[in-house]
């Protein structure tokens, strides 16, 4: 059973631009399968990822969701699907003020009663699963420590740990990677996809760095101006290909070094 399928998928920009965001995209994406998304920026595939994971509704065509189309559903039965999705988008919200643990159990929160919680902002519910996701990305150490007392790389993967307590069945990850150094950068890739393929969730990243992409996703769609260029596994994708879709484009193909500074940051996050 396929994940999603998109047929002639238009959606417009939030600002009410007239030129769509994404133009008659016809898409499918099968359970558990790990698909990068590359393309300059401005391609469309941040909105993309948000339409996947119901945020934007399609101005044309259709969008279906282990089968359903959500914008049919009510708005309880939408919600209910919302919760077997997780967007980590580029940059999520963090409370600054928030200490970690209760950052990274904010995961569970579509699952959780009100009161469990309420409760948990006072006495975090799992501390121990929230230890254990965090430790897999070298952080274990800042269970206790206040959101704002992180730096730009460590809110990143502070973020993305929300991911592993999570019991979503469509894993979007948007643009993971931009605050971390190389060899951060491959590690949180391999447990991204270590963590879809364990419990065979769909896997859709977005990511800047194409060598990076080439190098660990088996299928890479290209986008440009809200079109897909190629869709492709990846023994597919040509250099001449890449070049195509960023002509006029900057690309770093190797994952630069970044300082771990705040304007840098791009934290994961719970939808």
């Amino acid at each position: 059973m396929a994940t999603y399928r998109l047929r002639q998928l238009t959606v417009r920009h939030l600002s009410g631009s007239r030129a769509p965001a994404l133009h008659a995209l016809d898409l499918s994406i099968d359970a558990g399968e790990q698909v990068a998304l590359i393309g300059p920026s401005g391609a469309g595939k941040t909105t993309l990822l948000a339409t996947l994971a119901c945020a934007h509704r399609p101005a044309e065509g259709s969008l279906e969701v282990f089968g359903r189309d959500p914008w049919r559903l009510s708005q309880n039965a939408r919600h209910a699907l919302r919760s077997h999705l997780f967007l980590a988008p580029q940059t999520p919200p963090l409370p600054p003020r928030q200490r970690v643990v209760t950052a990274v159990l904010a995961a569970r929160l579509p699952h959780w009663s009100l009161w469990q919680a309420l409760s948990s902002l006072i006495r975090p519910q799992d501390p121990d699963a929230a230890h254990a996701a965090l430790a897999r990305f070298g952080l274990g150490d800042k269970l206790y420590a206040r959101v704002d007392r992180l730096s730009g790389g460590e809110r990143q993967r502070c973020g993305l740990a929300r991911l592993l307590l999570s019991s979503a069945e469509a894993l979007l990850v948007d643009e993971p990677i931009a605050a971390l150094d190389p060899a951060l950068a491959r590690h949180t890739l391999a447990i991204l996809r270590a963590e879809a393929e364990q419990r065979k969730a769909t896997l859709v990243c977005s990511l800047h760095q194409v060598e990076l992409a080439r190098e660990g996703f088996g299928r890479l769609i290209g986008l440009r101006e809200g079109r897909i260029v190629f869709d492709a596994p990846r023994e597919q994708v040509s250099d001449a290909m890449i070049a195509e879709l960023y002509a006029n484009e900057h690309v770093d193909p190797q994952p630069a070094a970044l300082h771990d500074t705040p304007e840098r940051i791009a934290v994961g996050a719970c939808f």
